[in-house]
């Protein structure tokens, strides 16, 4: 269809900007992988790798020039509602390829769901209502 094709077209001249925000990126890569544009999405989640942070067997993204958080005790950090959203949109565009996602893939997923589900609060939900 006409709108989806130049829906399309305008997310790839988008992609294809130097400066992409990260949010952005993660969004775009989700995006593709929806489309079935498997180029573009590989080439998103490459920047995006770049970019992630491992820590603690852990894998997530967060905003540039960002405060590190501040180890106190008897208190667990809980990422803002933007940074679980943006990973959530990472772990999605991981999971949704076609043909299924290989195993590479679904390894490096499951570091991603692992900061996803430490970053739930004590009722089971999360800061995003995304």
């Amino acid at each position: 269809h006409s709108v989806v094709r130049n829906a399309l077209f305008c997310l790839e001249t988008s992609a294809d900007e130097k400066e992409n925000h990260v949010y952005t990126k993660a969004l775009l890569a989700y995006a593709f992988a929806l489309a079935g544009k498997e180029e573009k999405r590989k080439a998103l989640l490459g920047s995006l790798e770049k970019e992630a942070v491992k820590k603690d067997g852990s894998v997530h993204w967060q905003r540039p020039g960002k405060e590190p958080e501040v180890d106190l005790p008897y208190y667990r950090y809980r990422a803002p509602s933007a940074e679980v959203e943006m990973t959530a949109y990472v772990l999605l565009a991981h999971l949704s390829t076609h043909p299924a996602p290989s195993q590479e893939e679904l390894s490096f997923a499951s570091l991603i769901a692992k900061w996803i589900s430490g970053q739930q609060n004590p009722n089971g939900g999360f800061s995003s209502t995304q």
